[in-house]
């Protein structure tokens, strides 16, 4: 009877001890436990070896650095041996070849026993397991860089659609999604959830409208996803969609061209402020009455043309680009327009910056920001195919325009709302735009506390169903109701 050095008798395994380290080692295969150091120290600890998993490159992945016959290695890893094995100055090792779709990595393991049948089988399927789990990573890491870019290249799209630039927009999605932007108009859709969240909606928004909308994670907002859609279904689907999920809120704009997909953004994220407050969580944009519908259309559009004349010199892709950059600046901060258009806030001020010069505007003055936006909005909305007005419509300034009977009675009864509130509402939100929507200089003047102001002003948005407080086109409706009212002074621009 043979025995080892070491005077303990060796035996074959019994089959429950094979049974046992057999399933030990397909426990790393399941989700919860699919770690290759893991692994590794499993197998050192089961046949009582050292192990050391390393790359072609020398590189440790996991175990212990052994010293070892680097031209073995290299055949190892190139591909020329399938295994090896050796022994020398009391140390018995194993190598294998571990390849997978990246490289090739080599798995050696070293003890002072022999190998026996027992201890053999372990590291053969041993070996087999890492193999799965290095191609397994392998293949997540290449799907997670896929959705990646189709991500980065989704946002992309929506960066372009902002900027008006259609044609390359529609350019960039022909390649991935045929058909996505063939359509002349689309509405654009914001779900919100919690953003630890987002990831798994933003993909049941894929799913529920079948790939066949544009799904962006808004770069400006952890908790929004933007869809923007040429097909009806998808209101209907992102409906459901929210009705399955507690804390998830949709808001959806009226129907526009693409060029106008900015435009439908900002109708989106005021429906979604509605949306908060409703029992189905949804909301559309409420085509109510907009001041520019009640004035005389050929002479606000002189009046537009006008007062933007001073960025007519301008080479046309810079004055396109200033345009579009004002647009979405009047509407969100800096810092979000700048995420919004994938550039810096620093380029965003620039921008605008330059746009203020040009007009002779202060965007300081919130009464200067609402007019360039009443401007801006009648130029993508009303002066598209349409030819310039004649000198008697370009004749007639903002004073006139906001003299008519019909914009009168819209701005009395806007702000005669207010006159319902005991607390004089009305007196603190003209002070607060008078001061440039600043709380504590409209508490200074008003002789209150400034956080006085901003719960009157709060108070102020359910009364007249418009944001207040984030800046863009629900302010700016009321600051011109303010001007057409005659309760502030009009800002004085270069053109108008």
């Amino acid at each position: 009877m043979a025995g080892r050095r070491d005077g303990i008798r060796r035996t074959p395994p019994a089959a429950g001890e094979r049974a046992e380290w057999a399933r030990e080692l397909l426990d790393h295969l399941r989700p919860a436990g699919r770690d290759v150091r893991g692994v590794v120290d499993w197998l050192a600890a089961t046949v009582d070896a050292e192990v050391s998993l390393r790359d072609a490159a020398g590189a440790l992945l996991a175990g212990t650095r052994l010293p070892l016959d680097e031209s073995l290695v290299a055949g190892l890893a190139g591909g020329r041996i399938a295994s090896a094995a050796w022994e020398g100055e009391g140390r018995h090792v194993r190598l294998a070849a571990i390849g997978h779709p990246a490289r090739t990595c080599v798995l050696a393991v070293s003890r002072e026993s022999p190998f026996d049948r027992h201890a053999s089988d372990v590291v053969t399927h041993t070996a087999q397991v890492i193999e799965l789990l290095l191609t397994a990573d392998e293949t997540a890491a290449a799907g997670h860089l896929l959705r990646r870019a189709t991500a980065d290249l989704r946002l992309a799209i929506l960066q372009l659609l902002m900027v008006e630039d259609t044609v390359a927009a529609r350019r960039v999605a022909a390649g991935l999604w045929p058909g996505l932007l063939d359509a002349d108009t689309a509405c654009v859709y914001v779900v919100e959830s919690a953003p630890a969240l987002r990831d798994r909606l933003a993909a049941e928004c894929l799913d529920s409208t079948r790939e066949e909308a544009l799904v962006v994670r808004c770069p400006a907002m952890d908790g929004h996803v933007i869809v923007v859609s040429p097909r009806e279904a998808t209101a209907g689907a992102l409906r459901s969609l929210v009705e399955r999920h507690p804390g998830t809120f949709l808001g959806g704009s009226v129907w526009q061209s693409l060029a106008r997909t900015a435009t439908a953004y900002g109708q989106a994220v005021s429906a979604l402020a509605v949306a908060r407050f409703r029992a189905d969580k949804t909301a559309v944009y409420a085509e109510r009455t907009h001041p520019e519908r009640l004035m005389d259309p050929a002479a606000l559009r002189g009046w537009a043309a006008r007062v933007l004349s001073p960025l007519d010199v301008l080479p046309h892709h810079t004055r396109a680009e200033l345009l579009a950059t004002t647009r979405l600046g009047l509407e969100f901060t800096a810092v979000n327009t700048a995420k919004i258009l994938g550039v810096s806030r620093n380029t965003v001020r620039a921008r605008m910056e330059r746009v203020e010069s040009l007009l002779g505007a202060d965007f300081d003055d919130v009464t200067a920001r609402a007019v360039v936006h009443l401007a801006l909005h009648t130029q993508i909305n009303l002066l598209d195919g349409r030819t310039a007005a004649g000198p008697a419509a370009h004749a007639q300034g903002l004073a006139g325009l906001l003299d008519g009977p019909a914009v009168g009675a819209w701005a009395r009864d806007l702000l005669g709302r207010l006159d319902r509130d005991t607390r004089n509402l009305r007196r603190t939100l003209c002070t607060w735009i008078a001061a440039g929507g600043n709380a504590e200089r409209a508490a200074q003047t008003l002789g209150v506390h400034a956080q006085t102001v901003r719960e009157h002003v709060r108070s102020a948005e359910p009364v007249l169903e418009r944001q207040l407080l984030a800046a863009g086109t629900d302010l700016y409706e009321v600051v011109l109701a303010h001007l057409a009212a005659g309760d502030l002074e009009q800002p004085v621009l270069m053109g108008g």
